[in-house]
């Protein structure tokens, strides 16, 4: 019949991380992982200035990821001072073991990092930085630097040259500022033409 035909090539009506549409020509998605819960909270401040959907990579497929055009992704710092598997999440193993084999060379990627400058000023997001680094090693396009200025810690793996690699919040300290620094950073991804 034909209305089985046209159901055959309807739209999916299944809910996922990313979302095209005629103002967001870009296939853009924002992935996360979360311990407290914390980085979640910042990826839904960052979903809603955006108009997209949020989920954690470890519910990821490469597929997902592959079929992206432009990813924002974001993890908190559980293993401070480390060099690697610096989250204390899913994206410890990920980065190592399935990011080296997806072809996203590229691809926009947008980092953001959740720590705690106060309890730990001497390592503020340093995981940020981990996400930063691998993903570039991939042959991403890196967007979305921000100013150090208005934070309180002393250093960061998550700094080059004066910025931070993206946006970084503070749930602990500075839980107000939050969700402003996250419209304002979706704000300049569109002018950097991220989406």
């Amino acid at each position: 019949s034909l209305s089985g035909t046209t159901l055959a090539f309807a739209p999916s009506a299944t809910q996922n991380a990313r979302s095209q549409t005629a103002l967001n020509a870009n296939k853009v998605g924002i992935y996360y992982s979360t311990q407290t819960g914390n980085t979640e909270t910042v990826a839904g401040y960052i979903s809603e200035a955006a108009g997209l959907e949020i989920a954690d990579i470890g519910d990821a497929t490469d597929a997902d990821i592959t079929g992206l055009d432009s990813i924002i992704v974001g993890a908190p710092t559980w293993h401070t001072d480390e060099e690697e598997q610096r989250s204390g999440t899913v994206w410890d193993s990920w980065l190592y073991d399935t990011l080296p084999n997806l072809e996203v060379s590229g691809k926009n990627v947008a980092v953001f990092g959740v720590g705690d400058q106060a309890s730990y000023s001497e390592y503020y997001c340093d995981a940020a930085g981990e996400l930063y680094d691998l993903f570039e090693k991939a042959g991403c396009k890196m967007m979305g630097l921000t100013s150090v200025d208005g934070y309180e810690h002393e250093s960061s793996k998550a700094e080059r040259d004066g910025k931070f690699v993206g946006l970084m919040c503070d749930e602990d300290n500075q839980y107000d500022l939050s969700e402003d620094r996250a419209k304002a950073w979706v704000g300049q991804l569109k002018d950097e033409g991220f989406f």
